[in-house]
Order: C-alpha cells, then sequence, then structure tokens
C-alpha cells in the first residue's frame, strides 16, 4: 500500500467543499457503504471481511474487524426485535450506532460537523498542524473519553488504531486529508482501486 498516495487524497476529495460533506445526506452512511459488497442495504461480517482484505488489510486484522465490527453494531441496527446470529448492519441505521467517546464529528443524524474535524487537529495536531502522530493521536482519545465509557473508548481506540495502521506516511503521520476522506467514505474506494492496480501490474 502506497503511503503517500493515502496521506495525499485525489483533488476531488481534498477540494470537497464543507457544504457538500454537511448537506442532507446521512454522510455516516457514506462512511461504511463500502463494506456493503452486494449494496442491499445490509453488511453481514463476511462483507465486512472482503472490504479489509480489498483495502490491503491481512487476514487476522480483517478477521479481527468483521468480528468487533458487526458484532458491536449489529444490535444496534436491526430494526427488528431480536438479534440475528448473523451479525448483520444495517446501513439506513447506521446512526444508531454512534458510541461515545468520539470526535464528535458526526451528529446524532449521521451528519459531518465540520467545527468538530476541524477542532481534531487545532487541539491535538502539535507537531505538524495538518497530521496527527501516534503520540497525538493517543491525547486525542484519552481527550475524549466520558467516564465509565469502556465500551466507547475500546470502539473509538480501535478505530483509530486501525486507520494509523492502514494510513500513516512513511514518518507515521496521519494526515488531515486522509481523515477527512475516512469520514465521507472515499477513502476505502480510493485504497481498494489502488489495491487492484497494484495486483494487475504484479500479474503482468
Amino acid at each position: 500500500m502506497s503511503s503517500s498516495s493515502l496521506a495525499n487524497p485525489s483533488s476531488n476529495t481534498s477540494g470537497m467543499k464543507e457544504t457538500e460533506l454537511n448537506d442532507h445526506e446521512n454522510v455516516l452512511q457514506k462512511h461504511v457503504e463500502f463494506f456493503d459488497r452486494n449494496k442491499d442495504g445490509i453488511i453481514y461480517p463476511w462483507e465486512t471481511f472482503q472490504g479489509f482484505r480489498a483495502i490491503g488489510s491481512g487476514l487476522l486484522l480483517s478477521t479481527f474487524a468483521s468480528l468487533f465490527i458487526n458484532m458491536g453494531l449489529s444490535r444496534k441496527t436491526n430494526p427488528g426485535k431480536w438479534p440475528s446470529p448473523l451479525f448483520p448492519i444495517y446501513v439506513k441505521n447506521i446512526k444508531l450506532a454512534k458510541h461515545g467517546s468520539d470526535s464528535g464529528v458526526y451528529d446524532a443524524e449521521g451528519r459531518f460537523v465540520p467545527s468538530k474535524f476541524e477542532e481534531i487537529f487545532h487541539k491535538h495536531a502539535l507537531t505538524n498542524g495538518n497530521a496527527l502522530t501516534a503520540e497525538e493521536l493517543s491525547a486525542m482519545l484519552k481527550a475524549n473519553r466520558e467516564p465509565k465509557d469502556y465500551k466507547g473508548w475500546i470502539a473509538a481506540l480501535s478505530e483509530w488504531k486501525i486507520l494509523l495502521h492502514l494510513c500513516k506516511d512513511k514518518d507515521g503521520l496521519l494526515h488531515k486529508e486522509t481523515v477527512r476522506a475516512v469520514y465521507d467514505g472515499s477513502l476505502f474506494e480510493r485504497m481498494a482501486k489502488e489495491k487492484a492496480s497494484r495486483s494487475r501490474t504484479t500479474s503482468e
């Protein structure tokens, strides 16, 4: 995976207007739709696994993510009374799966909040105003913790550490535009295209 390309998203993403991100659409849905591999509005664990493999994750991380994410979010998004043993995530209800101790960049309706996004880097990007180091990321997670919200702590830690692992540049920095791209979901599509392109080049 090319860390330089992930650290510097394409111009159509970096040039995206705040109003486009903060419109009436549910941006949180866009964030997860990549993992709905057959586009039926439901994400099963095997689709989460396939999605992580598509963006270049290894078998171990992909397996962990598929179990952790689906087991954690399925019940909250399920429109029925009873939990499903298949742990489906219903995309249309993803806003119900928001956890505590997060950055607040998604509001209660799943919309993007520009001021909260900027706050991440204004408060915590002390070494480089447009990127986070691993230490700064850890400090941000600690600052966002709500008292005794252990599930929220674990969810936030897992999300951000996976993002750092996959998308940090050669200097270990997680860039602002990369984080923006993950919030609107465009990062996953680009990572998948880059992986597919590398695979084709290797096989030729």
